[in-house]
């Protein structure tokens, strides 16, 4: 963000947007009233920019409007994509080109939920904004999904204007910087206010532009804590991705994806579907990558993180990244969109970690607090084994070592299934991700074997982690590709 910039109200921001005579478009909202048009009639000179304004309250005139909601909810990604599709489209129908050869149409939707009187719920929208930067360009479309964290409905409504009018205005004028765009959002507002956790940008400006990469920025300016993007590399809502489902997650730097890596999926999800309250059919995984991890050598790499999901996209995964350091603050996440049974996989390594007191004592209750969040849900923990090469000892569920005063509590989760064994591979146990990285960024030999075979070949395809060498070779045709091959391993629990 260029810290030189000029931060406007929103009323000189509606203001310049109004006497801008090349911008031409229509307001639609549902929910939380007339918040961000008002900003523009308000400022004076709307009649040269607002085409119509509307809102379809009612269920049955917005249906007949935009289309009935198949899953029954309003507030929701299709339907604002209907919005903006709709009113633009009668922006290009209902205006003779001729009579407006200069103008620049565009079309700004949302649909929200404001908190209750009751407040059980909490509020959230989705806004979007379909416009042209020159009169005979194809349009624009840029989409966001916000959660309104304020306790009072008419502060969220005060939040939805201006967060309305930064959309419109960062389209406008920021267009060409995408990153200044997204942090535009914020301006006259707070992460206490609102938080942005789905943002995306397609058309022909944004060509450049890889969506996931904005889902970094997000966690990284701490608009939100964590974002997801589906393996066709689509930013995706989190409520959309894991609403009451059994979800199983995996952590780790995945730089690069390991035969260690695969065969802990692959055997926490086969140990996973066996238990009596997983639906086989409902599971969702998930490869998660914390901003710490990605930022472990200092400032974050884009092209190291693209390269990371590359691969997982590559393989059909889900991906999650996350500003959630500890397992407690994960696991709190995953509760606020299921109640379904969860798991987690992790090294043994790894469990000592989090058995260790050190890292909860900004908490009022100490690692009791945070095991009373992780365990109060229908959590468990997969444990697959490590090679501690000091001892030479397998560490696994019966011989972790962990602090004496924690034993108890760990004999406790253990007696009650909660903390359990995963089958392994011991072929695969030595293959670290890093010894594979530092033989791929020097151009030696070996690291093919550390890597399933599907993996190898999206590097060398992709030069993917600074690959310099021979490019992999055509696959024959009746190959299979990479992404089945990746799914076939993972929900088989076979290597490849």
């Amino acid at each position: 963000m260029d810290s030189n910039r000029v931060v406007l109200s929103a009323k000189q921001k509606a203001l310049r947007i109004n006497l801008n005579q090349d911008l031409y478009g229509t307001f639609a909202e549902i929910g939380a009233g007339q918040e961000v048009v008002r900003h523009f009639f308000r400022a004076g000179g709307a009649s040269g920019t607002i085409a119509k304004a509307m809102s379809a309250y009612d269920k049955d005139f917005s249906d007949a409007i935009y289309g009935e909601e198949k899953n029954g909810r309003y507030v929701c990604e299709s339907r604002v994509h209907k919005m903006l599709a709709h009113e633009y489209q009668l922006m290009v129908d209902r205006l003779d080109r001729e009579e407006h050869p200069t103008k620049h149409f565009f079309a700004f939707a949302n649909t929200v939920a404001t908190i209750n009187y009751h407040k059980t719920n909490q509020g959230h929208g989705w806004f979007g904004l379909k416009f042209q930067t020159a009169p005979d360009q194809e349009p624009n479309e840029v989409i966001l999904h916000a959660r309104l964290h304020e306790s009072d409905a008419l502060l969220q409504h005060q939040t939805v204007g201006l967060l309305g009018v930064n959309l419109v205005y960062g389209c406008v004028f920021f267009y060409k910087k995408p990153k200044e765009l997204l942090q535009s959002l914020y301006d006259n507002l707070d992460r206490d206010q609102v938080e942005i956790d789905m943002v995306e940008m397609n058309g022909p400006d944004f060509e450049a532009v890889d969506n996931r990469l904005l889902s970094l920025q997000l966690v990284k300016n701490g608009m939100t804590d964590a974002v997801i993007f589906s393996p066709d590399g689509r930013n995706r809502q989190a409520a959309d991705v894991l609403y009451k489902k059994n979800i199983l997650a995996i952590r780790g730097s995945f730089r690069p994806v390991t035969k260690v890596s695969i065969d802990m999926i692959a055997k926490g999800l086969q140990q996973f579907k066996q238990e009596a309250r997983v639906d086989e059919d409902n599971i969702q995984v998930l490869f998660e990558i914390t901003l710490n991890n990605l930022s472990a050598e200092g400032d974050i790499d884009e092209q190291d993180f693209l390269d990371r999901a590359d691969v997982l996209c590559s393989i059909g995964q889900t991906v999650l990244i996350s500003n959630y350091q500890k397992y407690f603050k994960l696991v709190e996440f995953f509760s606020q969109h299921s109640n379904k049974r969860m798991g987690i996989i992790m090294g043994a390594n790894t469990l000592s970690m989090v058995f260790d007191e050190k890292y909860y004592r900004n908490l009022n209750g100490g690692i009791l607090e945070a095991f009373g969040i992780l365990f109060s849900r229908d959590l468990k923990m997969y444990l697959y084994p490590w090679m501690d090469e000091p001892s030479g000892e397998l560490w696994k569920v019966d011989n972790t070592p962990l602090h004496p005063r924690m034993q108890p509590l760990f004999d406790y989760l253990r007696f009650n299934k909660r903390i359990i064994d995963i089958p392994y591979d011991e072929d695969v146990l030595g293959i670290f991700s890093k010894e594979a990285l530092e033989l791929i960024k020097t151009g030696q030999d070996g690291w093919e074997d550390m890597v399933p075979d599907f993996v190898d070949r999206i590097i060398k395809e992709n030069r993917l982690f600074g690959y310099s060498g021979a490019a992999a070779p055509k696959a024959a045709p009746d190959q299979e590709d990479a992404a089945e091959a990746a799914a076939r391993a993972i929900s088989s629990g076979e290597q490849q």
